[in-house]
Formats: C-alpha cells, sequence, structure tokens
C-alpha cells in the first residue's frame, strides 16, 4: 500500500506553493496515512484549518501520532467519507463558495473531473488545485496500452481525460510537473 503515498519530492514543492498562496483554509482529499496532509498542516499558519476527506480512517490514525507530534493537530478536521457528498455539502453554504486557498487530490482517480468541478466552486480566484498521479506511471503517453492490465487501463483513461479537459479549461492556468507520477497544479482565474 505504500504506492498510496504522495511522492517524497512532491512536498516540499507543496509546502513552497502553500506559502506562497499565504493559504489558511485548505481541502484534502485522499488522506491515507497523511504525508502530504502533514506536510500541509506544517505549512499553514496556526490558525489554519484543513478539511481532510478519506474514506477510511484508520490509515490516517496511523500518521495522527506524527500531527500531535509536530503540534499541528488541530488544524486537521478529518472526514471519514467518500469526498463528493462532502464537496457537495460544503458548498450548500453560500459562505464556503470561494473560500479556500488550496486544494490537494491523491484518491479515486476515476472522480478527479467530478472534483475539479466542486473545487473550483469551492478554491478562490487566484487559489490553487493540484492533482496527483497525472502521468500515471507513463501510461498517459501510451498509444498502445494492450500491454498493461485493465486496472492500470481503466485509471489511465480517467486521467487521460482529466488532462484533455484541464488542458482546455479556461477558468484555469495549469503546469504539469513530472514529480513524483506527476503533479498537475491549477490556478484558478475565474
Amino acid at each position: 500500500m505504500s504506492l498510496m503515498i504522495c511522492a517524497a519530492d512532491e512536498g516540499p514543492l507543496m509546502s513552497l506553493l502553500l506559502k506562497l498562496v499565504n493559504a489558511k483554509k485548505t481541502i484534502e482529499i485522499g488522506v491515507y496515512t497523511g504525508y502530504s496532509l502533514l506536510l500541509t498542516a506544517l505549512s499553514l499558519p496556526n490558525d489554519g484549518k484543513i478539511i481532510a476527506i478519506d474514506v477510511d480512517r484508520s490509515s490516517f490514525e496511523l500518521g495522527l501520532p506524527l500531527f500531535k507530534k509536530a503540534g499541528v493537530d488541530h488544524k486537521v478536521e478529518f472526514v471519514e467519507s467518500i469526498a463528493l457528498p462532502v464537496l457537495d455539502k460544503l458548498l450548500e453554504d453560500i459562505k464556503n463558495e470561494g473560500s479556500f486557498d488550496y486544494a490537494f487530490v491523491d484518491a479515486d482517480k476515476e472522480n478527479y473531473t467530478h472534483y475539479h468541478e466542486r473545487l473550483l466552486k469551492l478554491v478562490k480566484v487566484g487559489g490553487l488545485i493540484l492533482y496527483d498521479n497525472t502521468l500515471w506511471a507513463g501510461t498517459v503517453a501510451l498509444e498502445d496500452d494492450s500491454s498493461i492490465d485493465e486496472f492500470m487501463k481503466t485509471i489511465k483513461n480517467a486521467i487521460v481525460d482529466l488532462n484533455k479537459r484541464l488542458a482546455s479549461d479556461s477558468r484555469i492556468q495549469i503546469s504539469q510537473l513530472p514529480v513524483g507520477d506527476g503533479l498537475t497544479m491549477c490556478m484558478r482565474l475565474c
């Protein structure tokens, strides 16, 4: 299951981005044991807040002692759930629209496009949305994907669809970086 951990080379970059946008209020979809979540918590000011959404709290509990040791556990609101209903619930309150500075998505790849539409409403203009695994082990560049298994192919197709949608979305400016397994940064323009 270690493949589910955010790549180590993404961490310092994410920390820098959080500080550059003066992030105080963030969302993380897909937590696992919390490596990227801990980096976020450490990068936010003391009064910063993170809504962390994952379907499995037990994995997060493995990393929770590190949050406590670092003195940043008070910044995290963990929500054990699939993400779409949580995002929809947030959008029911008009005060949440455009109130988040940053979002990081590293969860079920098939829902990335659905997350994107909701996050564009939640993240403020000038805020950042980051998507992990947007190169999907290089498979997104394969014209002939007959050599990969069905799981990899399914995710590859979802990521290719996401990448095309992001590239043509005039509401954002994007940059795809070849760090980890591919990290796409989107800045909301309007």
